[in-house]
């Protein structure tokens, strides 16, 4: 159980952060990275506050930008005073190492079972999310590109982090992810299966807008 003055004040002060953000790391983002976290959790035997508190902190860093928010993030953890009032100095640091160590690009292992846990949360792939995200994340970033431009970075994206020989690494066995993972792949094994789910997902997008 999440003791209740960490949950009000992260509810307070820390997840509306996420509203600044773009339309795939808004805060129900944040509230789902938090929700499948606690429920990894239950496989270890670890802190339930300090995992509530890393995944409700993973990714604040992006206030200063994509590239080095997971660095910005564990700056944030370790320069929030009022974490004090619950966890001790040990803690907070492998909190902010968890956070560093979420991205999925990062290249390396994360360093504590905290930061596997946040990392395997901030995965979900169920195929047609990570489809309608790297489409909102293009025409948040990329207004520029015209569809045929978006369709390009789409497809790259797909291939250099979700692919066979893409960067993606799961680290907790508990999660059903590999299987999502496999049914994502076979989209992207097919071209034809991919553009198709892009020219869906593309039209329900900018319907929504």
């Amino acid at each position: 159980m999440i003791r209740q003055e960490i949950k009000t004040y992260i509810e307070q002060e820390i997840l509306p952060r996420y509203d600044h953000f773009d339309a795939a790391h808004q805060r129900n983002h944040a509230e789902e990275v938090i929700e499948r976290s606690l429920a990894l959790a239950k496989h270890y035997e670890v802190d339930e506050d300090m995992v509530y508190t890393i995944a409700a902190y993973h990714d604040t860093g992006l206030c200063e930008g994509r590239d080095t928010h997971h660095l910005v993030s564990g700056r944030i953890i370790r320069e929030d005073q009022k974490l004090r009032d619950w966890f001790s100095e040990t803690q907070i640091e492998t909190m902010a190492q968890a956070a560093e160590d979420h991205r999925a690009s990062s290249g390396y292992e994360p360093r504590s079972i905290y930061g596997k846990i946040v990392a395997e949360a901030d995965r979900l792939i169920l195929p047609e999310k990570v489809i309608r995200r790297t489409i909102q994340y293009g025409l948040d970033h990329y207004p520029e590109l015209d569809k045929e431009g978006q369709y390009r970075r789409f497809r790259q994206h797909l291939l250099e982090k979700y692919s066979d020989t893409g960067y993606l690494r799961l680290w907790i066995p508990e999660s059903d992810n590999a299987e999502r993972l496999e049914e994502l792949r076979k989209i992207i094994r097919d071209e034809e299966k991919m553009q198709t789910a892009f020219e869906q997902a593309f039209k329900e997008v900018n319907s929504n807008d």
